[in-house]
């Protein structure tokens, strides 16, 4: 299945708000080395069934494109498993090892269970370990969804 293949169905209702003012999003890159990158003010774009993620200078882009997902209440939770890196001219599998999406694609704050976190209207959490041992955490709300 790919990735948002549920969210696709969910977040009909975002279609209308779903541009926003200034990119939101806030990467954290730990590399299996110890070193970290921080990476703010990333455009968030669900794009028919995949989620694309751009640096804030448009030099980089990550796409998750397949991903089992389920609804959870209001919230949508997705285990994704391929991604794919566009930079430099080039493109670049990543091999994920792990990883889970929470998407909230209601009109209001939605907790998460057994956790005191709530996400913000359309917003997105994704935590991923790819198969080399980094770590990729996001935080942020979607920017544009296109369907």
């Amino acid at each position: 299945m790919k990735i948002f293949l549920a969210i696709a169905v969910t977040v009909a209702a975002l279609a209308a708000t779903s541009r926003a003012a200034g990119a939101t999003g806030t990467v954290v890159i730990a590399y299996a080395d110890g070193s970290t990158k921080l990476y703010r003010d990333v455009r968030i774009i669900i794009w028919n069934e995949s989620m694309a993620i751009t640096s804030a200078d448009g030099q980089g882009t990550v796409v998750f494109g397949k991903a089992s997902c389920t609804k959870i209440g209001e919230l949508v939770r997705c285990l994704p498993y391929d991604a794919t890196l566009f930079q430099n001219g080039g493109k670049l599998h990543i091999a994920l090892a792990s990883g889970t999406v929470w998407l909230n694609p209601s009109r209001e704050y939605q907790p998460m269970s057994h956790s005191s976190t709530e996400i913000p209207p359309r917003g997105v959490l994704l935590a991923v370990r790819t198969r080399h041992g980094t770590d990729v955490t996001m935080t942020g709300t979607v920017d544009e969804v296109h369907r």
